[in-house]
């Protein structure tokens, strides 16, 4: 009777049968039954999201209020919708839910109990409940039974929203209220929105903690040394982090704290397209087992065998599986302080190296450059094409502060905590996108192994006279000719233009954040010669 109160005081009434914190076989009965997806050869389950294979960052509102007028980063990426436009658009989704069954999940997301957030993810389909729990960190009995919401995810994708009325963009919304703690999602069926509204929350709310927020996945060494990695979707987050010599606390959001670092999430999310198991094992056994939802994978109709090398409906195939499907992820899902911090990028033009090291002021301008290539499919209306870009602290589209909040708490946390910090570059390699190749993952691991353990702490280096990083001479396992990008284009003269046309980018680019910097930062940034 509680359960059916707390929905009755979110205005959710007369609906159909309401199902509560199903556990995965439940939910597979129920998705199947509902003709939602359909099981894979191994049992994962393989769901389609139709028009919508990707996030939708354009149709993304925060509710402007006195609580958020003066701290939400409004614009682009935080647009704005008042509290009367989100109020009706609530009442109206609430209206379309009525005589509906609904599925519901009571999750956690932080795995440190000191600054977890309580979710309620309420879902109109069982598949979305799913991956909700595969995501999150999923109570114990006892914790279930006093569960209270500090936020509720309203997902119902067969709701449309009509721009006249509401002030959207599209049928489709995205829409937070900070005050009334509400997440509204509507018209699209891509599960990855859920996941990104609990980390824009949090994004919002931990600062003022004192938390560190970071779009990062995070690793420990046999040493007891926690690495971060940062970087967009596509840069190598998941690959780089799921390494079977080392423990794996989380694959794409965490927090740092005064005490350590700790995984949002229970579950990771990881790009399937064109998965191997040789270069991948422990994603790939992940990806193929009960258990596992699988977004926009295609499947033998008679055979349910998996092809994960067909990018039909999309590149940005997905697999999402509970952390401990990873053999040597952590259980408790936190860590001590990083002993190194790797930022990633997929340079698109093929002219920075593979790997450099950076100084702390060079850190704070990389984490608010974000340079990197959006690769194809993350985003509705991306073509297959990657397209180079600039993503403020490698995570713009789910930062509502301002991004010079965020680089502040980073070059806090790397002064007072001595980290190392690594630029590694696992985008193009002799030449620009379609002339090029992408650099070959196992240069990358031995070059991210390498400065894990230490081997390139004191390592000779050389600096790139474009770009003023300092970029090892001689890496273990990796011929000396691909640490020097300029080595590796045939056309010397087309690398010099490509190089000076993205330090031309970088200095525009940078031109927003100068004046909230310090000159130290100012000065550790990129500038073309004259």
């Amino acid at each position: 009777m509680r359960k059916e109160k707390t929905l009755k005081a979110q205005g959710i009434v007369n609906t159909g049968p309401v199902h509560w914190n199903l556990g995965t076989a439940a939910l597979y009965e129920a998705a199947i039954r509902r003709g939602e997806g359909h099981i894979a050869r191994g049992g994962p389950l393989v769901c389609t999201t139709g028009q919508h294979t990707g996030r939708s960052p354009n149709d993304k509102f925060v509710v402007e209020d006195e609580n958020t007028r003066q701290t939400v980063w409004w614009g682009k990426v935080n647009q704005a919708m008042s509290p009367e436009r989100f109020a009706r658009l609530r009442l109206r989704m609430l209206a379309f839910l009525q005589g509906r069954g609904l599925y519901v999940q009571d999750l956690f997301a932080g795995a440190d109990p000191d600054y977890r957030l309580s979710v309620r993810v309420i879902t109109e389909q069982a598949w979305h409940s799913l991956f909700a729990r595969n995501m999150f960190v999923r109570p114990q009995p006892a914790e279930l039974a006093r569960f209270e919401p500090d936020f509720t995810i309203i997902q119902a994708p067969g709701f449309h929203a009509d721009p006249e009325i509401d002030g959207t963009r599209s049928e489709t919304v995205i829409a937070i209220d900070f005050t009334h703690r509400t997440v509204l999602i509507g018209g699209t069926s891509y599960a990855g929105e859920i996941k990104k509204s609990v980390f824009t929350i949090l994004n919002y709310l931990l600062p003022a903690q004192g938390v560190f927020p970071m779009h990062c996945s995070a690793n420990i060494g046999p040493g007891g040394d926690t690495a971060l990695f940062f970087g967009l979707s596509g840069t190598g987050k998941t690959t780089l982090s799921a390494d079977g010599s080392r423990t794996l606390i989380g694959d794409d959001e965490h927090g740092w704290t005064d005490h350590g670092v700790f995984n949002f999430e229970g579950g990771c999310y990881a790009k399937v397209i064109r998965l191997s198991p040789e270069a991948e094992p422990e994603i790939y056994a992940a990806s193929t087992r009960y258990g596992t939802v699988l977004e926009n994978v295609v499947m033998d109709p008679e055979t349910h065998a998996l092809d994960l090398d067909d990018a039909s409906l999309t590149e940005n195939t997905r697999s999402c599986y509970p952390l401990d499907f990873i053999p040597n992820a952590s259980r408790s899902g936190t860590g001590p302080y990083p002993k190194n911090v790797v930022m990633l990028t997929a340079d698109a033009f093929g002219v920075l190296p593979p790997i450099a090291r950076l100084t702390r002021e060079q850190a704070m301008y990389h984490f608010l450059s974000g340079y990197t290539a959006r690769v194809a499919g993350t985003e509705k209306g991306l073509g297959n094409e990657p397209q180079a870009t600039f993503s403020t602290c490698f995570g713009a589209p789910f930062m509502p502060r301002h991004p010079t909040v965020y680089a502040k708490l980073l070059g806090d946390r790397l002064a007072k905590d001595e980290v190392a910090c690594w630029l590694v570059n696992t985008g193009w390699s002799g030449g620009a996108f379609g002339v090029g190749k992408r650099m070959k993952i196992a240069h990358t691991r031995a070059m991210v192994r390498a400065a894990l353990d230490g081997r390139l702490a004191r390592a000779e280096t050389r600096r790139d006279p474009v770009f003023g990083l300092h970029v090892p001479v001689a890496v273990p396992e990796v011929p000396d000719g691909v640490l020097d990008p300029r080595n590796t284009w045939a056309d010397k003269e087309a690398y010099d233009a490509a190089a000076r046309e993205l330090a031309v980018r970088f200095e525009e680019n940078f031109r927003q954040f100068e004046a909230d910097v310090d000159p130290a930062v100012r000065e550790a940034g990129i500038r073309p010669a004259a």
